[in-house]
């Protein structure tokens, strides 16, 4: 089992940027996919960004495609989500994920996913 923790969301104004983290309780790489997915109110939770278990390839949604960038640091058992030119149907809870299926790639459908955070709010501002 994996704990995740977020943080790092918060209100900015169309344009910003924001970092998300994601803590995890023990080492993942090599052992899980990890990914962000995000829900915003009366809409389906949705896939954002992912890295491989195998570290080597990283996947993204076309809609954050060239704004986010998704990272991780083994040795601080971390992942993260830099967002860039933020717009406001960015705005949504977004959480953590981490999934033990697959090596090379990464699953899109959220029921796939083994663990979850608790979500941090990110809410863009026009």
């Amino acid at each position: 089992q994996v704990q995740l923790v977020e943080s790092g969301g918060g209100l900015v104004q169309t344009g910003g940027s924001l970092r998300l983290s994601c803590a995890a309780s023990r080492r993942t790489s090599g052992s899980y996919a990890m990914g962000w997915f995000r829900q915003a109110p009366g809409k389906e939770r949705e896939f954002v960004a992912g890295i491989s278990r195998s570290g080597t390839n990283a996947y993204y949604a076309d809609s954050v495609k060239g704004r986010f960038t998704i990272s991780s640091d083994n040795a601080k058992n971390t992942v993260y989500l830099q967002m860039n030119s933020l717009k406001p149907e960015d705005t949504a809870v977004y959480y953590c994920a981490a999934a033990e299926s697959g090596y090379f790639t990464v699953i899109v459908t959220p029921q796939r996913w083994n663990y979850w955070g608790q979500g941090t709010q990110v809410t863009v501002s026009s």
